[in-house]
C-alpha cells in the first residue's frame, strides 16, 4: 500500500505541475488567460511592489533552497526517500500557483517594440524558450528530475540506479540549457512594462545565485564536473567547444 501511496503521490504531483506550467505559458507571455502577469493593476504601486518581490523571494528561497543535499537528507528524516523529488514538484507547484495567483500588476512601460514583425518574432523566441526549457529537462532525465522515475522504481519496489554525470546535446555547448530557457522566458517579450521588468530582473538574479549553489553541489557530488565546467560556457553557448558524452544529470 505504501509503494502504490507514493507512486499515485508522484502522478498527483506531476499533473498538478503540468497544469500549471502551461497555465504560466499565457501568465508571462498575457496569453490566453484571464489574469496575466500585465492585467490592470489594482493595487497602489509600492504596495504591488512589495508583494511582488515577496511572492518572488518565497518562490526563490523554496525552489533554491528544497534542492540543497543538506535539506533533502534532512527532508528524508521525515518522508520516504522515493517521494522526496516529488514533494519538491509539488512544493515549487505550489510556490509558482502562488505567485501568479497573487501577483500585482504595476503598470509603465519600459519599451514597447512597435513593428509587427518585431513584436511577432519576439512572441516566437518567447514561445522557443519554453519548448527550449522542457527539451533540456528530456536530455537530463524529465522523469527523474520532476519525481516520477523515483516513484516508479518504488512501486517496482526495485532500488533505483544512480544517474551517470556525461553530456548530451545542448550540454556539450552550454552548462544550463534550462536557465537560458528561463532568460529567455524572462526577457523575450514584445511589450517589456515595469511588472514584467520587476519579474524578469528577479527571475535573473535567482538564476544567477541558484547557479552559484547548483555548481557547488555539483562539483562536490561528481569530480569530473570542475573539468566540464573549464571547457563549457553557463549561458552563452559555444559551438566551438563540445565534450564527448551523452547526458547530465541534475542538482536541482
Amino acid at each position: 500500500m505504501k509503494r502504490i501511496s507514493i507512486f499515485i503521490y508522484g502522478l498527483v504531483s506531476y499533473a498538478l505541475f503540468f497544469a500549471t506550467f502551461l497555465y504560466s505559458i499565457g501568465f508571462v507571455g498575457n496569453l490566453f488567460v484571464p489574469k496575466s502577469i500585465d492585467s490592470a493593476p489594482t493595487q497602489p504601486l509600492v504596495t504591488a511592489l512589495l508583494i511582488d518581490l515577496a511572492l518572488l523571494t518565497i518562490f526563490a528561497v523554496q525552489h533554491s533552497g528544497m534542492a540543497r543535499p543538506a535539506f533533502k537528507r534532512w527532508l528524508t528524516r521525515f518522508i520516504p526517500e522515493a517521494a522526496e523529488r516529488s514533494t519538491y514538484v509539488l512544493l515549487s507547484t505550489a510556490c509558482l500557483a502562488l505567485l501568479m495567483f497573487y501577483w500585482a500588476p504595476l503598470g509603465g512601460v519600459v519599451w514597447q517594440v512597435k513593428s509587427s514583425w518585431a513584436a511577432s518574432t519576439l512572441t516566437g523566441l518567447y514561445l522557443a524558450s519554453w519548448g527550449l526549457l522542457l527539451y533540456a529537462t528530456f536530455l537530463i532525465n524529465h522523469f527523474d528530475l520532476f519525481g516520477l522515475r523515483q516513484s516508479w522504481f518504488a512501486l517496482r519496489d526495485r532500488e533505483m540506479p544512480a544517474l551517470k554525470f556525461v553530456t548530451p546535446a545542448l550540454y556539450r555547448i552550454v552548462r544550463h540549457p534550462i536557465y537560458v530557457g528561463w532568460l529567455g522566458i524572462a526577457w523575450f517579450t514584445p511589450t517589456m512594462t515595469v511588472t514584467h521588468f520587476v519579474f524578469a530582473a528577479g527571475a535573473t538574479a535567482y538564476i544567477l545565485v541558484g547557479i552559484k549553489l547548483e555548481e557547488r553541489d555539483l562539483e562536490a557530488a561528481h569530480p569530473e564536473y570542475s573539468q566540464y565546467k573549464r571547457k563549457v560556457p553557463g549561458l552563452i553557448p559555444s559551438f566551438s567547444r563540445r565534450l564527448n558524452g551523452t547526458t547530465k544529470t541534475q542538482s536541482a
